[in-house]
């Protein structure tokens, strides 16, 4: 079956002598007296007219001759069908850890609905224009753990992103230890680039891992990290106790600390960027930031398949012209 949205015409501006189609039947009309010789005679009161059919269906002479022109003009356009066949080749992989802070002070409000569920849309949406690339999740509060290994399968990375909650770990924030272990999630890997994004919201008050010590193995395992703090500058609603009775988090106004020079010595010691992100919109817009700077090399390879189909047209009008020849020749010989 044809189809129709790959097809084109490599020389369309022959397109135009179509116009003279027109114009030829015109003037053929005007001028078909002259095509048949004429007997002047004073009267044809002695003959007996018997009118041909013959003479009625002649025009259909100068019909196919035109055919013939237009077939001729439309095959010199070369009319032909375009098939495209693609193929991508990834030239430069990026092998990515998300590196989560999970304590209960994500749970504050100066984001919204609070900074935990703000991350995990942006973060689901970045994971999404990364088709390319193997993600991985570590979550670390007092302590860290891998949620998700690094893998190429997306489904599994979003489903670990928007299960993510408070409470699975100690109490705490452990830049250290979470930063640690996307390192150790990073060290066997062969990609051309590594990177991990560490998000916290708080200063390191525990684990057993220094925060420097992590950066150095970073830094000499080749492993670039992007650092993020999260919250507003100033008081925000913090969960300070949960109602025994009814499960819910009591909030109170809190001052926002988070330690933006240890993050941004993370940062620049491994050649990568510190952001801060006081609300919704600059949180995605250093995703966006990040998605720019850190993009997987593709080459795509197109093949194209032509089928002309201007060798039809050829044949199509040779028929019409040899037609009208034979025609004029043999059937209506008489009247030409």
């Amino acid at each position: 079956m044809m189809n129709w949205s790959n097809f084109e015409f490599l020389n369309p501006e022959f397109l135009w002598l179509l116009i003279l189609i027109p114009l030829l039947a015109i003037w053929h009309f005007f001028m078909r007296k002259k095509d048949v010789a004429a007997l002047t005679i004073p009267s044809v009161k002695g003959f007996k007219v018997n009118a041909s059919i013959l003479s009625k269906i002649k025009p259909i002479l100068y019909l196919l001759r035109l055919l013939a022109l237009a077939a001729i003009i439309v095959a010199l356009a070369r009319p032909r069908n375009v098939s495209v066949s693609k193929r991508t080749k990834t030239n430069k992989g990026i092998d990515i850890v998300m590196a989560i802070d999970v304590s209960a002070s994500m749970l504050a409000r100066d984001l919204k609905p609070n900074r935990l569920e703000a991350l995990k849309k942006v973060a689901v949406d970045f994971v999404d224009r990364r088709p390319n690339d193997r993600i991985g999740i570590v979550v670390y509060a007092g302590e860290s753990f891998t949620q998700t290994p690094i893998t190429s399968d997306k489904s599994i990375v979003k489903r670990t992103i928007s299960e993510l909650k408070w409470g699975q770990l100690e109490g705490g924030t452990a830049i250290g230890m979470g930063l640690g272990s996307g390192v150790n999630r990073l060290k066997e890997s062969k990609a051309k680039s590594k990177v991990i994004i560490l998000l916290t919201d708080g200063v390191n008050n525990s684990g057993n891992i220094d925060p420097r010590t992590a950066t150095e193995l970073a830094k000499e395992l080749g492993i670039k990290v992007y650092t993020i703090g999260i919250g507003t500058n100033g008081m925000a609603d913090f969960p300070w106790s949960k109602n025994p009775r009814t499960g819910q988090l009591n909030f109170r106004k809190q001052q926002v600390e988070i330690d933006e020079k240890l993050l941004e010595e993370i940062a620049s010691e491994t050649n990568g960027k510190y952001f801060r992100a006081t609300d919704n919109t600059s949180l995605k817009e250093i995703y966006d930031e990040i998605d720019k700077l850190e993009k997987t090399k593709i080459e795509e390879f197109k093949y194209y398949n032509y089928q002309e189909m201007y060798r039809p047209l050829v044949f199509l009008a040779l028929g019409l012209l040899l037609l009208e020849f034979l025609l004029r020749n043999t059937l209506f010989k008489s009247f030409i």
